[in-house]
């Protein structure tokens, strides 16, 4: 790209659209393992669209209607279990402004109606995924007035999930 000053500079794109998509990978393969081992039925949740405009079996146009709730729901022992996956690349913190109001309010709202409810953080510069249940994150943000999280915190209160094979992120062996 040329610009003013006749310096050509590479033009460097930026992508955001699969931002969360390998932490998003790893807990489908897991729930899918959970589901073929009869361990648990845990799926990811659609988010409500208004389809506009089809091409065929194309959507073409189309806004989401309502906004989606958490990620994942299901059913594990007996228990409800509802959470949001979330990844960032901060080293020292979980940025509040990665999670929308009324997301920590329905996670609240599951806790407060005996469900099972939580985040899983994946700090991805560091290689590390945490669970971080629901409790513990109310208590922080009612607590603090910081708008995010310190990874210090994340890491005392919350569980590491170990990266395995087989299960790939087994969220559950740390429920148990």
């Amino acid at each position: 790209m040329n610009y003013p000053d006749g310096i050509k500079r590479k033009n460097k794109t930026i992508y955001s659209g699969k931002r969360g998509m390998t932490l998003e990978s790893d807990i489908n393969d897991t729930n899918k393992y959970y589901l073929e081992k009869d361990i648990a039925l845990i799926y990811k949740k659609p988010t409500p669209t208004k389809v506009i405009k089809l091409d065929g079996n194309r959507i073409k146009d189309g806004f989401y209607e309502i906004p989606s709730t958490t990620d994942y729901n299901g059913i594990y022992k007996g228990n409800y279990i509802d959470f949001e996956a979330k990844e960032t690349r901060s080293k020292t913190s979980f940025s509040l402004n990665n999670i929308h109001d009324h997301q920590i309010k329905h996670l609240d709202s599951v806790l407060r109606h005996g469900g099972i409810s939580f985040l899983i953080i994946r700090f991805t510069t560091l290689n590390e995924t945490y669970l971080l249940m629901t409790k513990d994150f109310m208590e922080y943000i009612n607590n603090n007035d910081r708008k995010s999280i310190p990874y210090e915190y994340i890491k005392n209160k919350g569980y590491l999930i170990k990266e395995k094979l087989n299960p790939r992120l087994d969220y559950l062996e740390v429920l148990e």
